[in-house]
């Protein structure tokens, strides 16, 4: 029995490996993306990064067409609504419980200081309920945002405020309420944590 077992593990751990290496193509090793476009999934926490991938495999989530960035796939067409639905239950669960427990890196990028000042007043006004901490805390279940990529927060924000995004009832009023320069000013807050 316990040999059965071993080999469960080693079958699983295989699969995973493989799974994580196509993640990586884009979201780079171990979920640290180097793309700006793309986030950094390292560290969010399990639920989220499951609910992510399920939403994406309903295509509750938009799923614009995008290249694989690196990896045995380079330049092929891909999307996250083909691979979540390609994933299955088992394979978001795996790919949830490997990420979630990779530590979050901050993405090295400049920030401009005064919109970052006015950023933060916008997060804490608006923001600071489900993203504590400057949206630094995995256990709020909401992803990553303080040291998030940039270019990715402005099209995540913009596809919030165009509805192609789904989001929580508690969410909407708020994104309803925000003007284009408090977008502004919540991306550079964000991108600036170092």
């Amino acid at each position: 029995a316990l040999f059965l077992a071993q080999g469960a593990t080693m079958a699983w751990a295989a699969d995973v490996t493989k799974t994580v290496e196509t993640c990586a193509s884009c979201h780079g090793k171990d979920g640290v993306s180097t793309e700006t476009d793309v986030p950094t999934i390292a560290g969010f926490s399990d639920t989220y990064i499951s609910d992510s991938l399920t939403a994406y495999g309903k295509k509750e989530r938009p799923c614009p067409e995008t290249k694989y960035r690196s990896g045995p796939d380079k330049g092929k067409a891909a999307d996250m609504c083909h691979i979540a639905t390609n994933l299955g239950d088992d394979g978001i669960k795996q790919v949830a419980k490997y990420f979630s427990g990779k530590k979050f890196v901050r993405a090295h990028q400049s920030a401009d200081p005064a919109l970052a000042k006015k950023g933060q007043q916008v997060s804490e006004r608006n923001c600071e309920k489900c993203h504590s901490e400057a949206g630094s805390k995995a256990s709020d279940d909401s992803g990553m945002l303080a040291g998030q990529w940039m270019p990715y927060l402005k099209q995540a924000l913009a596809d919030f405020k165009s509805g192609k995004r789904p989001m929580s009832k508690k969410m909407k009023p708020k994104i309803d309420d925000l003007q284009p320069a408090d977008f502004d000013a919540l991306i550079n807050y964000y991108g600036s944590f170092k």
